[in-house]
């Protein structure tokens, strides 16, 4: 078994155009897999939009809209 581990699985319904635009693609860029093509295409398309993948280290704790801590180390302040 490979080092690399995927614990969920996603399945999607393609038009027969998305699937042939799919598979164009993969061909044009030699990727192993349509799994792999989606992957790089969805990897692609988050950091077009700013989003960046979350390091192996990240914990859950670590997203939200308000960090605990700001980039100084100081605490935000309270709500009064």
């Amino acid at each position: 078994m490979s080092a690399l581990t995927r614990g969920e699985r996603l399945q999607i319904m393609l038009t027969p155009a998305e699937l042939a635009a799919l598979d164009d693609w993969r061909f044009t860029k030699r990727m192993p897999s349509r799994a792999s093509a989606v992957r790089e295409l969805l990897n692609r398309g988050l950091q077009a939009d700013g989003f960046a993948l979350a390091s192996s280290e990240t914990k859950s704790k670590d997203y939200g809209i308000v960090p605990d801590t700001m980039s100084t180390g100081r605490k935000r302040p309270k709500k009064s």
